[in-house]
């Protein structure tokens, strides 16, 4: 597990797409709101350089922040966020409050272990992961920083689903809820083409030859 991301940030009271193209051209900052649990929300700006560092974190997505503002510390996740369509910078960012009673809903990266020892691999098959990410609910306490899936049983021609994931204790994969049309395929393994392979060292057998 990595230690807690945590983000500066600082109350914003002049609000508007005039005030929020200001803030990021004149002063560098991004706009942002953090809303949920019993507080009022409250519109806040973030350092673009920080908020950019802490992005290219994969826990960035997925885990439970802490963000300081006007001396308090407040645990929320990330929710949402624009980027400019050309640049990709971020242009505004949601986070939502967190309580340790309430259950979260995130999306956690898929981590494949075990790719060298894959059996299929060995036997000439390849790779194919289907699902980079899944959804999952659980409390804050409990939510991991992702899920590792072992593929090194996995043989030729045979696939890993949802439900083949071994969840740690308090996590729930809602999808799973909605019946097995919705236990998807996480990672394949595609068999060589032509099955076994041909022999190479021994001759042909000889055609019979015709009778007089």
């Amino acid at each position: 597990m990595t230690d807690q991301l945590v983000l500066n940030a600082e109350p914003r009271e002049d609000v508007g797409k005039g005030a929020s193209r200001r803030l990021r051209r004149l002063e560098k900052r991004v706009p942002g709101i953090i809303y949920g649990g019993d507080a009022a929300p409250q519109s806040v700006s973030l350092e673009a350089r920080e908020l950019a560092k802490a992005e290219s974190i994969e826990a960035f997505y997925s885990q439970v922040l802490e963000l300081q503002l006007s001396g308090s510390k407040i645990a929320a996740v990330v929710k949402d966020l624009q980027r400019h369509p050309a640049r990709g910078d971020i242009m505004h960012i949601d986070f939502l409050r967190v309580q340790a009673d309430h259950a979260l809903t995130v999306n956690l990266s898929l981590h494949l272990v075990g790719e060298e020892d894959c059996v299929g691999v060995k036997a000439g098959g390849r790779l194919s992961q289907n699902m980079n990410e899944v959804t999952v609910t659980a409390l804050p306490a409990a939510l991991p920083e992702y899920l590792e899936i072992d593929v090194s049983g996995l043989e030729a021609g045979s696939t890993l689903h949802l439900s083949d994931i071994t969840l740690p204790e308090g996590v729930a994969i809602p999808a799973l809820e909605q019946g097995s049309d919705h236990d998807q395929a996480i990672v394949s393994v595609i068999a060589a083409r032509g099955g076994a392979a041909a022999s190479t060292d021994g001759d042909a057998a000889p055609a019979e030859e015709g009778g007089e």
